[in-house]
């Protein structure tokens, strides 16, 4: 039997292009951060292109394909509970590096991270190359997405009450900002959602487009209130490093975790992309909700890693699809062996036979 191929380093690291375009836009607001009227108008566009955001995400998901998924019931409540209870605990846990390796702004920040919803489109991307349960990877990031519009405002409440600038008020502009144009999405979904679907890709770069214009927002405001001195490159590094150590223990305990729940393969590689992500798209909406003022500081983390986990999950697909092609051609090899060995037994036991004679 031969040994699965390690993972090799691909020749040209996945760094997104959306993620430089995020880069630029923070750099953009650093050098030309919107102030007194361009602020004031800035917010107010950030706030629309929010709303637009996620009545979109309500139109597109379909209620339908959401119940048929409810089948699989035990991989999503798995998935739910990495996304929503691992993921808390060891934020939680992190607060003891404060403030030796993490400042409190970034621990905020990073504590924020671990309570965001799952992501859907890279956790499906990563399953299918990894030649993993899709239709699971689907429903289980539509599910986390869904259960996140409730779910993290309410443990951002319990978690960051009293240093995270969450408030009462914060919990009903979620609702109006997020949660209403959801529903109201869902509820046009019968009249718009063949007209999304055909123009899928243009509605895209419209979701993208609001994301860049939130955190130009959300940065500039930053850079008004002076916060980015609060932190030194050093204390970054230290932040790579946590976010580097959570990603890993997040990856190990999806995968082994799932072996322990006698599932297969394919759906553990599901559980493994999903159970382990976190969504950028939703993320920073409800950041520029929560925090205000100190929105760009606090979803910094969730930036980071973000394109940490691109990068690892992409080595980790190949992997799993090299591994799964290797069990695949070995199939194959075993069957001709052990018909060659049935058939030397057969010809040793007929030369037997004509040796000794047939027996009585």
């Amino acid at each position: 039997m031969r040994r699965p191929p390690l993972p090799k380093l691909p020749s040209r690291l996945p760094v997104d292009g959306y993620i430089l375009a995020l880069v630029g836009t923070v750099a953009l607001a650093a050098l030309l951060p919107a102030r007194g009227p361009a602020a004031t108008a800035a917010e107010g566009a950030s706030t629309g292109a929010v709303a637009l955001l996620f009545f979109l995400y309500g139109a597109r998901l379909s209620t339908r394909e959401a119940m048929d998924g409810l089948r699989h019931w035990r991989l999503h409540l798995t998935v739910l509970a990495c996304t929503f209870v691992a993921f808390p605990v060891l934020g939680l846990a992190a607060r003891g590096l404060v403030p030796q390796v993490l400042p409190p702004t970034l621990y905020t920040g990073l504590l924020f991270l671990c309570l965001v919803p799952s992501t859907v489109q890279s956790s499906i991307a990563f399953t299918s190359i990894a030649r993993g349960n899709v239709a699971a990877a689907i429903c289980a990031g539509s599910f986390s997405s869904l259960v996140g519009l409730v779910v993290t405002p309410l443990l951002a409440g319990l978690a960051l009450h009293g240093g995270g600038g969450f408030s009462a008020g914060s919990l009903v502009s979620i609702v109006c900002r997020l949660l209403l144009p959801f529903l109201a999405g869902q509820l046009l979904r019968r009249w718009v959602g063949r007209w999304l679907a055909r123009h899928q890709k243009a509605l895209g770069h419209v979701d993208r487009g609001s994301i860049l214009l939130v955190v130009y927002a959300a940065f500039s405001a930053g850079m008004v209130q002076g916060i980015w001195h609060q932190v030194s490159a050093l204390q970054l590094l230290c932040l790579l490093g946590v976010e580097a150590v959570l990603l890993a223990v997040m990856l190990s305990a999806t995968w082994y975790g799932a072996k322990k729940l006698s599932f297969h393969r394919a759906d553990r590689i599901a559980i493994t992309f999903a159970g382990s992500k976190k969504s950028l798209a939703a993320g920073l909406p409800m950041a520029s909700v929560l925090f205000g003022a100190q929105a760009g500081l606090a979803a910094l983390p969730l930036m980071v890693f973000h394109q940490m986990q691109l990068m690892v999950c992409a080595v980790l697909a190949k992997h799993f699809a090299a591994s799964a092609a290797s069990a695949a051609s070995a199939e194959p090899e075993a069957a001709v062996a052990g018909a060659a060995a049935e058939s030397v037994a057969v010809t040793e036991a007929a030369g037997d036979m004509v040796v000794s004679g047939p027996r009585r």
